[in-house]
């Protein structure tokens, strides 16, 4: 293959662009830069996750056996690169989600939502390659929904072209959080089972199209906010300069999202008690941070220092009624049916509130509690679990009661997400998740995020508290911060995920 050249426009202070000869090894690289954090939009972006609900929802021929698409990097939260739909070719910039399975991009047909006005728009009657489709659509992501019709044309990955892909054409984006957004759309990379309307992935058309050698894509986020490359997704394979060592690899466990069984959650070499017996876990690019049931998340924060919204309601709950959970525990009885026995949960089901979700994980007809259903019974079921777990450590009731009294302030805010003091990350633990038996180590440099500059600098947990409840849940969702410290391989053939040390 001769050199091809490839430039690339992208927001930034100003329009810049990117020569890159095709490399020796067959891959083609399209350079990025990306945006460093801002304030004000995490700011704004909290507004809109506000408003945001849960719910069902959640790409000429190129003779290389792989491809990659390099990824902008947002907020040091949302990763994406840009495609193209049609001949000749509309260019989006799109979020590579492995958390979701459809694709789609703002329709020329939206006219009454402003966060179309703020992006691309596809144009089918600039296609020469268009097949109408026209079925209705609706997906409820966690940042909020699209509603649409289905179309079918050519996408354009790299220099992979994908014919007549099945996607939506968005005519109503229906939440603030689209029109903050730097990416016009959403590529999912998750299990065609999740896919609104069964239509076939981009990725499953990739590899029944004999556009990759290998059923494998890998992702490579660049944490470096300094780097003017955000990182890389390549289809097809593998780079050798992503990764350190070998990857360990985990069997997919339900296809969907990319699920499999997370073991032990350690703060430092205290284990939480949370997954020693196994916790069900996705990887999931659409993510920002790493989200858990709000129970555990509230007790890493706390032992990393970072403050939420002070709780009165949960420190009377402790104070009222803390003694009794210590003597049901200690006497005996089952924990999940203590807090009903105290009448403050209706049944012996977990009540959980979420405290929001950053997300574009399509939710699958999930129902998530409020901040507002029944707190009692959510701080109730909370305390249980945290005396539950001082008791393994064999601490005394005072001790015990006053810790848990101390983790009702650090519960997170109403958005899921908590700031720390810049200055203490240099004493802050390590968090240690276990997959496939092995430990893998998250430093504070890694999951804390920092935005601003000098004396406006703010850090924030990379911890975000999110409840779902059975049978999906609970669940863990391992996103870009778990990413950026592990390249991550999706192996579609042999339904297994690896991970290893990023370089």
């Amino acid at each position: 293959m001769g050199h091809k050249y490839l430039c690339v426009a992208f927001f930034l202070w100003a329009l810049t662009c990117s020569l890159l000869p095709a490399s020796s090894d067959g891959l083609v690289r399209i350079g990025l830069k990306k945006r460093r954090l801002d304030l004000h939009r995490i700011n704004a972006a909290r507004v809109a996750r506000a408003e945001g609900k849960s719910g069902e929802g959640v790409i000429g021929m190129h003779r290389s056996s792989e491809d990659i698409v390099p990824l902008k990097n947002y907020l040091d939260a949302q990763y994406f690169g840009e495609i193209g739909i049609g001949t000749p070719p509309q260019t989006f910039t799109v979020i590579f989600d492995t958390g979701s399975s459809n694709l789609w991009v703002p329709s020329s047909k939206c006219y009454f939502s402003i966060a179309c006005y703020f992006h691309s728009r596809y144009r089918s009657s600039q296609s020469s390659t268009y097949t109408k489709n026209g079925k209705s659509c609706e997906i409820n992501y966690g940042s909020g929904s699209i509603s649409g019709f289905f179309s079918q044309d050519n996408v354009e990955v790299g220099d992979f072209v994908v014919k007549d892909q099945v996607f939506i054409e968005a005519t109503r984006e229906g939440s603030l959080a689209f029109v903050l957004a730097q990416f016009d759309g959403i590529l999912g990379l998750g299990f065609q089972e999740i896919s609104v309307g069964n239509a076939v992935p981009v990725w499953y058309n990739m590899v029944q199209q004999g556009l990759v050698k290998e059923e494998v894509f890998s992702f490579w986020l660049n944490r470096d906010l300094d780097a003017e490359e955000g990182g890389e997704i390549i289809f097809g394979g593998v780079d050798p300069m992503h990764f350190k060592g070998n990857h360990t690899y985990i069997p997919v466990t339900k296809k969907g999202y990319w699920q499999f069984e997370m073991g032990d959650f350690l703060v430092g070499n205290h284990s939480t008690g949370a997954c020693k017996g196994g916790c069900a876990a996705i990887v999931d690019s659409g993510t920002s941070l790493l989200a858990g049931p709000t129970s555990v998340v509230t007790e890493i924060n706390h032992a990393i220092g970072a403050e939420g919204i002070v709780s009165a309601q949960c420190k009377e709950v402790v104070t009222q009624y803390g003694d009794l959970i210590w003597d049901l525990l200690i006497s005996g009885v089952r924990p999940n049916k203590i807090c009903s026995q105290l009448g403050l949960c209706l049944s012996n089901e977990p009540q959980y509130a979420s405290s929001g979700i950053e997300t574009v994980v399509e939710k699958e007809n999930r129902k998530v509690s409020s901040p507002g259903d029944d707190l009692s019974c959510t701080f109730c079921e909370m305390a249980v679990i945290w005396i539950q777990n001082q008791l393994r450590e064999k601490g005394t009731k005072d001790k015990v009661l006053k810790y848990v009294d101390e983790l009702c302030e650090s519960l997170p805010s109403p958005s899921g997400e908590s700031v720390i003091d810049c200055d203490s990350i240099f004493i802050m633990p390590n968090i240690t998740l276990t997959i496939g038996n092995k430990p893998f180590t998250l430093t504070p440099e890694q999951y804390i995020l920092r935005t601003g500059d000098g004396l406006a600098t703010v850090c924030i947990s990379g911890f975000m508290a999110i409840d779902i409840p059975s049978p999906q849940g609970p669940l863990w969702i391992l996103g870009d911060v778990f990413m950026g410290a592990y390249h991550t391989v999706f192996d579609f053939g042999n339904l297994r995920l690896g991970f290893a040390e990023a370089a």
